[in-house]
């Protein structure tokens, strides 16, 4: 396949690897083929709509390494959903009465772009999978490599999505400091609430990187000093069922014999139980383009605060969410291996005009693949039967009851 030109974007929420990965686009075509023309559409879809793009130029080649340092995408993100007509008409993306399916598609066909990478979530990559079938039915061929972005590490059936890894080292970090907090009062309620809507593997993996930060620590116990004051007590994850008074009656014999309760909480977990709550007062629960609850505005920390504070006895309360200091971290060591493979690997399928989502795919043996667009999708469950996790809950005393069960 001859490619003259590629279009780069970054879509959604940050992940620890957009930086990274668009970084290692720019290298690998400079490797292979230094003639191909590189543009990068500002601040995802929503560029794309009003055609703001930028050349990458030679200094942008030959600097592309240093975008590996840094976090934060340098070409912007943004959450616009292209099937969302009367969003995108709101934000002035597009004139009443046009189709912004065919407006990007459109945009790309202007531009000349035979390669359009996108690096984001399901709606991210499914989305450019509906502009190459629209260019390809007007007689236009685009080839689409995706690579899959999410802290939430949720993609299906993709093993591992890039800066998850990441995500979770920089949450349990975040922790650290905010637990230190504990002895700043007699029986301290710490509740650190972990992004992850509907798939509980980021706090899971931020409870464990945590505990395994604690295990490398010295202490001294008659100092005040210990190892069960800074431990996590409770980690609550969308994919167990909490039972809030079982669990009230458990934690609050922790809180009488150290004074202090250290909880790991997913955002997402418990969230159908407090939109109802809400909806059920009267009040209006808001949903952003792609019709999720705009957790921000339920604040499920708080609320899972509030109903633990006074069955613990609890005289301070303090909840801290690690969403944005991780998200927009760099990627950590790990992570740029995952990010360097997989970013070779989109370019090698983009130049053999294969199509798909570059990943390790778990339904075909790990093995690492441009997965076809129809195959996935966001919201995988994670596993809580997997034996780490088991073995976390056990180290707490904390019981596994699946959300099904």
């Amino acid at each position: 396949m001859s490619v003259r030109r590629v279009a780069l974007l970054t879509a959604g929420g940050f992940a620890p690897c957009l930086s990274s990965a668009v970084g290692g686009l720019i290298e690998r075509y400079n490797e292979l083929d230094p003639s191909i023309e590189i543009i990068a559409y500002q601040h995802g879809y929503h560029g794309l709509l009003r055609g703001d793009k930028i050349v990458v130029d030679a200094e942008g080649r030959a600097k592309a390494g240093v975008l590996h340092r840094f976090g934060g995408s340098p070409i912007g993100n943004s959450r616009v959903k292209l099937t969302n007509a009367k969003d995108c008409v709101k934000r002035g993306l597009v004139q009443e009465g046009e189709d912004p399916l065919k407006v990007a598609a459109e945009q790309l066909k202007s531009d000349g772009v035979d390669v359009l990478h996108t690096i984001g979530g399901d709606d991210t990559n499914t989305t450019a999978a509906d502009l190459a079938a629209y260019l390809h039915e007007n007689d236009y061929e685009l080839t689409v490599v995706g690579l899959p972005k999410t802290i939430d590490n949720d993609v299906i059936p993709i093993k591992q999505s890039l800066g998850a890894w990441t995500a979770a080292e920089e949450a349990a970090q975040f922790a650290f400091n905010v637990i230190g907090e504990h002895r700043s009062g007699p029986r301290m309620l710490i509740v650190h609430e972990v992004m992850g809507r509907h798939c509980g593997w980021l706090t899971a993996a931020a409870a464990a990187e945590y505990r395994k930060h604690l295990d490398t620590l010295e202490w001294v116990p008659s100092l005040g000093l210990t190892r069960e004051r800074w431990d996590i007590d409770a980690v609550f994850v969308p994919e167990m069922k909490i039972d809030i008074a079982a669990e009230a009656e458990r934690l609050k014999a922790v809180m009488d014999a150290k004074g202090n309760v250290n909880i790991f909480l997913s955002e997402g977990a418990g969230m159908h139980e407090i939109v109802e709550q809400l909806e059920a007062a009267g009040e209006t629960v808001e949903r952003d383009p792609f019709g999720h609850v705009k957790l921000d505005t339920i604040n499920p920390g708080a609320w899972f605060a509030k109903q633990f504070a006074e069955r613990l006895g609890a005289e301070k309360v303090m909840v801290q969410k690690s969403g944005y200091y991780s998200r927009a971290a760099a990627a950590n060591a790990e992570d740029l291996r995952l990010i360097k493979s997989m970013t070779d690997y989109a370019v090698d399928a983009a130049l053999r005009g294969e199509s798909g989502v570059v990943g390790h795919d778990e339904e075909n043996g790990d093995v690492l693949t441009a997965i076809a667009f129809p195959r996935i999708a966001g919201g995988k469950a994670f596993d809580v039967s997997q034996p780490w996790f088991g073995e976390l809950l056990a180290g707490i005393g904390q019981d596994l009851v699946p959300a099904q069960a």
